[in-house]
Protein backbone atom coordinates (compact mmCIF):
# COMPACT_ATOMS: atom_id res chain seq x y z
CA UNK A 1 0.00 0.00 0.00
CA UNK A 2 1.14 3.04 -0.55
CA UNK A 3 2.18 5.97 1.96
CA UNK A 4 2.92 8.89 -0.35
CA UNK A 5 -0.51 9.86 -0.65
CA UNK A 6 -0.99 14.05 -0.98
CA UNK A 7 -3.60 16.15 0.59
CA UNK A 8 -5.13 14.09 2.96
CA UNK A 9 -5.57 16.49 5.45
CA UNK A 10 -7.57 18.54 3.46
CA UNK A 11 -9.71 15.64 2.33
CA UNK A 12 -10.79 14.22 5.60
CA UNK A 13 -11.57 18.05 6.44
CA UNK A 14 -13.67 18.12 3.35
CA UNK A 15 -15.25 14.86 4.15
CA UNK A 16 -16.01 15.93 7.64
CA UNK A 17 -18.09 18.72 6.08
CA UNK A 18 -20.01 17.12 3.87
CA UNK A 19 -20.38 13.54 5.82
CA UNK A 20 -24.02 14.02 6.24
CA UNK A 21 -25.14 15.07 2.96
CA UNK A 22 -23.08 11.83 2.13
CA UNK A 23 -25.02 9.59 4.48
CA UNK A 24 -28.25 10.86 3.55
CA UNK A 25 -27.77 10.03 -0.33
CA UNK A 26 -26.26 6.83 0.18
CA UNK A 27 -29.86 6.27 2.69
CA UNK A 28 -31.98 7.66 -0.41
CA UNK A 29 -29.93 5.27 -3.05
CA UNK A 30 -30.75 2.53 -0.59
CA UNK A 31 -34.14 3.10 -0.34
CA UNK A 32 -35.09 2.98 -4.10
CA UNK A 33 -37.53 1.05 -4.39
CA UNK A 34 -37.45 -1.90 -7.18
CA UNK A 35 -39.96 -0.71 -9.03
CA UNK A 36 -37.72 2.65 -9.95
CA UNK A 37 -34.82 0.62 -11.04
CA UNK A 38 -35.25 0.15 -14.65
CA UNK A 39 -35.44 4.16 -14.87
CA UNK A 40 -32.56 4.05 -12.84
CA UNK A 41 -30.97 2.06 -15.62
CA UNK A 42 -31.97 4.47 -17.95
CA UNK A 43 -30.21 7.47 -16.36
CA UNK A 44 -27.14 5.35 -16.48
CA UNK A 45 -27.34 4.97 -19.99
CA UNK A 46 -27.85 8.36 -21.08
CA UNK A 47 -25.20 10.31 -18.73
CA UNK A 48 -22.08 9.15 -20.90
CA UNK A 49 -20.90 12.66 -22.53
CA UNK A 50 -24.17 14.32 -21.64
CA UNK A 51 -24.84 16.26 -18.36
CA UNK A 52 -26.05 14.32 -15.76
CA UNK A 53 -28.80 16.95 -14.82
CA UNK A 54 -30.50 16.41 -18.18
CA UNK A 55 -30.44 12.53 -17.95
CA UNK A 56 -32.29 13.44 -14.87
CA UNK A 57 -34.92 15.16 -16.28
CA UNK A 58 -35.24 12.82 -19.11
CA UNK A 59 -35.69 9.91 -16.66
CA UNK A 60 -38.38 12.00 -14.96
CA UNK A 61 -40.03 12.51 -18.08
CA UNK A 62 -39.65 8.42 -18.42
CA UNK A 63 -40.76 7.72 -15.57
CA UNK A 64 -43.72 10.37 -15.60
CA UNK A 65 -44.76 8.93 -19.26
CA UNK A 66 -44.20 5.07 -17.71
CA UNK A 67 -42.02 4.33 -19.90
CA UNK A 68 -41.67 0.85 -18.86
CA UNK A 69 -44.92 -0.55 -19.57
CA UNK A 70 -45.98 2.10 -22.62
CA UNK A 71 -45.23 1.30 -26.13
CA UNK A 72 -43.36 4.71 -27.34
CA UNK A 73 -40.20 6.13 -28.87
CA UNK A 74 -38.25 8.21 -26.02
CA UNK A 75 -35.60 9.62 -28.79
CA UNK A 76 -38.14 13.12 -28.65
CA UNK A 77 -37.53 13.65 -25.12
CA UNK A 78 -33.94 12.78 -25.60
CA UNK A 79 -33.81 15.92 -28.23
CA UNK A 80 -35.37 18.34 -26.00
CA UNK A 81 -32.92 21.48 -26.08
CA UNK A 82 -33.53 22.11 -22.20
CA UNK A 83 -32.26 18.71 -21.63
CA UNK A 84 -30.44 17.25 -24.40
CA UNK A 85 -28.51 14.19 -24.60
CA UNK A 86 -25.92 13.54 -26.88
CA UNK A 87 -25.96 10.70 -29.35
CA UNK A 88 -30.27 11.11 -28.75
CA UNK A 89 -30.53 8.57 -31.38
CA UNK A 90 -28.16 6.01 -30.38
CA UNK A 91 -29.17 6.05 -26.91
CA UNK A 92 -33.10 6.05 -27.35
CA UNK A 93 -32.63 2.32 -29.34
CA UNK A 94 -30.54 1.30 -25.69
CA UNK A 95 -33.46 2.46 -23.85
CA UNK A 96 -35.73 0.19 -25.86
CA UNK A 97 -33.31 -2.70 -25.94
CA UNK A 98 -32.77 -2.80 -22.24
CA UNK A 99 -36.53 -2.42 -21.88
CA UNK A 100 -37.56 -5.21 -23.09
CA UNK A 101 -35.45 -7.57 -21.41
CA UNK A 102 -34.97 -5.75 -18.13
CA UNK A 103 -36.62 -8.82 -16.66
CA UNK A 104 -33.49 -10.58 -16.79
CA UNK A 105 -31.69 -7.63 -15.88
CA UNK A 106 -33.58 -7.56 -12.57
CA UNK A 107 -33.33 -11.39 -11.81
CA UNK A 108 -29.99 -10.97 -11.98
CA UNK A 109 -29.36 -7.12 -9.95
CA UNK A 110 -31.83 -8.37 -7.10
CA UNK A 111 -30.07 -12.48 -7.35
CA UNK A 112 -27.40 -13.80 -5.42
CA UNK A 113 -24.27 -12.37 -7.22
CA UNK A 114 -21.88 -10.67 -5.62
CA UNK A 115 -21.68 -6.74 -6.77
CA UNK A 116 -18.29 -7.10 -8.14
CA UNK A 117 -20.23 -10.24 -10.74
CA UNK A 118 -23.33 -8.22 -10.83
CA UNK A 119 -21.59 -5.26 -12.47
CA UNK A 120 -19.39 -7.68 -15.06
CA UNK A 121 -22.84 -9.40 -16.38
CA UNK A 122 -24.26 -5.62 -16.62
CA UNK A 123 -20.99 -4.56 -18.65
CA UNK A 124 -20.92 -7.29 -20.71
CA UNK A 125 -24.37 -7.60 -21.57
CA UNK A 126 -26.43 -4.34 -21.51
CA UNK A 127 -25.82 -2.01 -24.73
CA UNK A 128 -23.62 0.99 -24.35
CA UNK A 129 -23.25 0.15 -20.70
CA UNK A 130 -19.66 0.44 -19.64
CA UNK A 131 -17.98 -0.78 -16.18
CA UNK A 132 -17.82 2.67 -14.81
CA UNK A 133 -21.72 3.56 -15.34
CA UNK A 134 -22.59 -0.63 -14.50
CA UNK A 135 -21.34 0.43 -10.76
CA UNK A 136 -22.87 3.73 -11.30
CA UNK A 137 -26.61 2.06 -11.50
CA UNK A 138 -25.61 -0.25 -8.78
CA UNK A 139 -24.75 2.10 -6.42
CA UNK A 140 -27.83 4.35 -7.24
CA UNK A 141 -29.40 1.39 -6.10
CA UNK A 142 -27.51 0.97 -2.90
CA UNK A 143 -26.04 -1.98 -4.39
CA UNK A 144 -22.63 -1.09 -4.79
CA UNK A 145 -20.55 -2.58 -2.16
CA UNK A 146 -17.07 -0.69 -2.62
CA UNK A 147 -16.94 -0.64 -6.11
CA UNK A 148 -15.54 2.26 -7.73
CA UNK A 149 -16.92 4.76 -10.31
CA UNK A 150 -13.97 5.84 -12.61
CA UNK A 151 -15.32 8.76 -13.98
CA UNK A 152 -12.57 10.63 -15.27
CA UNK A 153 -13.71 13.46 -12.33
CA UNK A 154 -12.95 10.82 -9.84
CA UNK A 155 -9.33 9.84 -11.96
CA UNK A 156 -8.69 13.54 -11.82
CA UNK A 157 -8.82 13.49 -8.38
CA UNK A 158 -7.15 10.17 -7.63
CA UNK A 159 -3.97 11.85 -9.83
CA UNK A 160 -4.30 14.77 -7.19
CA UNK A 161 -4.10 12.40 -4.32
CA UNK A 162 -1.11 10.66 -5.88
CA UNK A 163 -2.94 7.54 -6.03
CA UNK A 164 -2.21 7.22 -9.47
CA UNK A 165 0.40 9.06 -11.38
CA UNK A 166 -1.83 10.41 -14.64
CA UNK A 167 -4.57 10.14 -16.45
CA UNK A 168 -5.10 7.31 -18.51
CA UNK A 169 -5.49 7.64 -21.73
CA UNK A 170 -7.72 4.55 -22.40
CA UNK A 171 -9.64 2.31 -19.13
CA UNK A 172 -9.29 -1.35 -20.24
CA UNK A 173 -10.50 -3.58 -17.65
CA UNK A 174 -7.69 -4.88 -16.81
CA UNK A 175 -6.44 -1.05 -16.08
CA UNK A 176 -9.91 -0.69 -14.51
CA UNK A 177 -9.06 -3.23 -11.64
CA UNK A 178 -6.14 -2.01 -11.05
CA UNK A 179 -6.78 1.24 -10.35
CA UNK A 180 -10.06 0.42 -8.23
CA UNK A 181 -7.95 -0.99 -6.20
CA UNK A 182 -5.75 1.48 -5.89
CA UNK A 183 -8.77 3.42 -4.84
CA UNK A 184 -9.84 1.08 -2.67
CA UNK A 185 -6.82 0.92 -0.66
CA UNK A 186 -6.39 4.71 -0.50
CA UNK A 187 -9.91 4.95 0.80
CA UNK A 188 -8.84 2.40 3.75
CA UNK A 189 -5.91 3.93 4.27
CA UNK A 190 -7.76 7.94 4.64
CA UNK A 191 -10.00 5.82 6.71
CA UNK A 192 -12.95 7.06 4.43
CA UNK A 193 -15.39 4.33 2.72
CA UNK A 194 -15.08 4.31 -0.62
CA UNK A 195 -18.87 4.85 -1.82
CA UNK A 196 -18.48 7.71 0.90
CA UNK A 197 -15.31 9.17 -0.52
CA UNK A 198 -16.63 9.04 -4.20
CA UNK A 199 -19.63 10.94 -3.50
CA UNK A 200 -17.16 13.54 -1.64
CA UNK A 201 -14.94 13.91 -5.00
CA UNK A 202 -18.14 14.16 -7.21
CA UNK A 203 -19.53 16.83 -4.75
CA UNK A 204 -15.77 19.18 -5.75
CA UNK A 205 -15.41 22.44 -3.96
CA UNK A 206 -19.76 23.50 -4.57
CA UNK A 207 -20.68 21.06 -1.81
CA UNK A 208 -23.61 19.74 -3.93
CA UNK A 209 -23.92 16.04 -4.50
CA UNK A 210 -26.08 14.48 -7.47
CA UNK A 211 -26.47 11.27 -8.43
Amino acid sequence: MKTNYLHCIELRERYAGLSGKVGEALDAYRAVPRNRYFYELCFCLMTPQSSAAHAMAVQNELERLQFYTTDFDPEPLLRRSEQYIRFHKTKAKRLMLVKHRFDEVMSVITGPLTAFEKREWLADNINGLSFKEAAHFLRNIGMNDGLAILDVHILRYLVKHNVIGELPSTLTKKQYYRIEKLFQEFAAAVAIPIDELDLVFWSGGTGFILK
